[in-house]
């Protein structure tokens, strides 16, 4: 079959069927360029690209830019999601942040596993002004009595915080706990169900 005939049948131009790329001597260079301002720039796209090789001296237009983009197939990263913000519409911070020592303690339960599989417990109290590590309490289970035998102690040998944040475990949101906190002066701070990062010193 005769190329005009293929190209009828196909609807294709006779000269694109015929069009042979043109490789520029500058090529290899140009795409090398490319590849490195790409990995500098993470997160510019072509458009910006083009720009930085113009104010490098290069003489170039987009689409050649998008050609050798496409052809080394590179991407830009996804962007990630925007957290959740921690404060109301009406401007009223939901996290208190914690101003001096002593203002605001976390305290959370970390889960882990010895050799043998058998779970573990740890009971972390961290003050959040100074990162400070005030206790870390390890038992194979613990309860809302443990929980406040330690806070005791702390408060007892350093001193009573202002706030004290903890998630909605059991063994922070029972009445016992809550009770003794208030009869101490230390206000509550429970994250947002969902939210760990609210809590994110521990």
């Amino acid at each position: 079959m005769s190329e005009r005939r293929a190209c009828r049948v196909l609807g294709q131009a006779r000269a694109v069927q015929r069009y042979a790329p043109i490789e520029r001597d500058d090529e290899d260079a140009l795409t090398k360029r490319i590849v490195v301002l790409a990995s500098v720039y993470g997160r510019y796209g072509t458009p910006r690209i083009t720009a930085l090789l113009r104010r490098e001296g290069w003489i170039v237009n987009h689409k050649r830019v998008e050609r050798i983009w496409k052809r080394e197939g590179l991407k830009l990263p996804r962007r990630q999601p925007k957290r959740g913000r921690l404060w109301l519409n009406d401007g009223f911070c939901v996290r208190l942040r914690s101003e001096h020592k002593d203002h605001v303690w976390a305290y959370d339960l970390v889960h882990a596993r010895t050799k043998e599989g058998r779970p573990l417990r740890l009971l972390v109290i961290v003050d959040e002004y100074t990162r400070e590590c005030l206790a870390i309490v390890v038992a194979r289970r613990m309860t809302s009595d443990d929980v406040l035998e330690r806070l005791a102690w702390l408060m007892a040998t350093r001193g009573v915080p202002g706030h004290i944040r903890s998630d909605n475990g059991a063994e922070f949101t029972a009445k016992a706990v809550r009770g003794w906190l208030g009869k101490v002066g230390v206000e509550t701070l429970f994250i947002t169900t969902g939210s760990p990062w609210e809590n994110g010193y521990v």
